[in-house]
């Protein structure tokens, strides 16, 4: 390992706070998001230009061929990882930055992760042999890592995401989730019906209908976005509990960290299991209104396949050997999941974990 590398290595805080600071300033000048009002354009041309090709900037730990190093670094992760003879000099990506090294990771496009697809006919999901328990299946009572959602406006689309965990505060218990899942990407009203299972997984309006939609956070265009969160108040204290299919009760709340290792059940995967990768990524992520940019965001990776896959948005990501919660996932691609910081999420909602 090279002298500077070693350093870095033992630095601690003083390296990690000027890591933080790059990849700030690499943050600002690759995923500036689209101005408030502009027309909203999925990036599907590949180009090594970086403002189309980055779409995360993160402090992380450098990979070499295929090997963890212990070391610290500015992590670019983009969509095409072109090889460097194909870059034109204008559109190459730094080797280091102010000494520190430089990884660049491939990751294909993040988008958001709930369940979507256009309404035909209702059809209750078929359970697989395999799949036990399954997060598609009506509970009572519902269950975190089950299937839930809104209906769709004139019925247009049917769709499904992740009952992430019971919270509550002085007015009362709430299902936990994302915006894009419980809210409609900032479209739906206050008190709108939230059913479990959800639509797309066969949830019948007139009798699986367990919660209201009490409080979202609005995902915010042509501005960094912290948070993609929404709670629904149950109707009924006994509709739901706190035991996460697949998992339990969470034990409390921690910070994630890397290398962390760390599992959750979700609508779609099921029960996975990865490791954190970065607790400090600013990322680009399309929505069906729009690309929105998120800072100081959680990057998994499974241990075995994908962690996480569409319609597992809302997953309560927990410490494996712990128990802790410590991210609300929401969006990734093939190879990597996104989270919030479930710190970030509990206090723009003013709510706590039930336990």
């Amino acid at each position: 390992m090279a002298e500077r590398e070693l350093r870095l290595f033992a630095a601690g805080a003083g390296a990690l706070k000027e890591l933080r600071e790059l990849k700030s300033e690499f943050a600002s000048r690759f995923l500036r998001p689209p101005r408030e009002g502009a027309v909203f354009a999925v990036r599907t041309v590949a180009s090594p230009s970086p403002r189309n090709n980055v779409v995360g900037v993160g402090v992380g730990e450098k990979i070499t061929d295929g090997k963890l190093t212990g070391v610290r670094c500015v992590k670019f992760f983009v969509r095409v990882k072109y090889p460097l003879e194909h870059v034109p000099a204008r559109d190459r990506l730094p080797q280091q930055a102010d000494g520190f090294p430089v990884d660049v990771e491939q990751v294909g496009n993040f988008r958001r992760f709930a369940g979507k697809a256009r309404k035909t006919r209702k059809t209750r999901h078929k359970r697989r042999a395999e799949e036990r328990p399954d997060p598609r299946a009506r509970r009572r009572p519902a269950r975190p890592g089950c299937s839930v959602g809104f209906r769709a406006p004139g019925d247009q689309f049917a769709m499904a995401g992740t009952f992430g965990a019971l919270v509550k505060n002085r007015a009362g218990t709430f299902i936990l989730s994302n915006n894009h899942v419980l809210a409609d990407e900032n479209r739906l009203p206050l008190d709108s019906p939230i059913f479990q299972p959800g639509i797309l997984d066969g949830g019948s309006v007139s009798k699986d209908r367990i919660a209201a939609l009490a409080k979202f956070v609005r995902l915010r265009p042509g501005q960094p976005n912290q948070v993609d969160t929404a709670m629904a108040k149950l109707d009924a204290a006994n509709v739901a509990n706190n035991d996460i299919l697949g998992i339990g009760p969470p034990k409390g709340s921690a910070n994630a960290a890397i290398d962390m290792v760390v599992h959750k059940f979700g609508r779609t995967t099921g029960y996975t299991v990865g490791r954190v990768t970065s607790v400090d990524t600013d990322v680009s992520v399309e929505y069906d209104t729009g690309v929105y940019t998120f800072s100081d965001q959680i990057v998994i990776v499974g241990d075995h396949g994908s962690f996480s896959d569409a319609g597992d948005s809302g997953s309560l990501i927990l410490e494996r050997p712990t128990g802790q919660a410590v991210g609300l996932l929401f969006a990734g691609s093939a190879s990597h999941t996104i989270a919030n910081h479930l710190a970030d999420v509990l206090k723009a909602l003013d709510v706590q974990l039930v336990l």
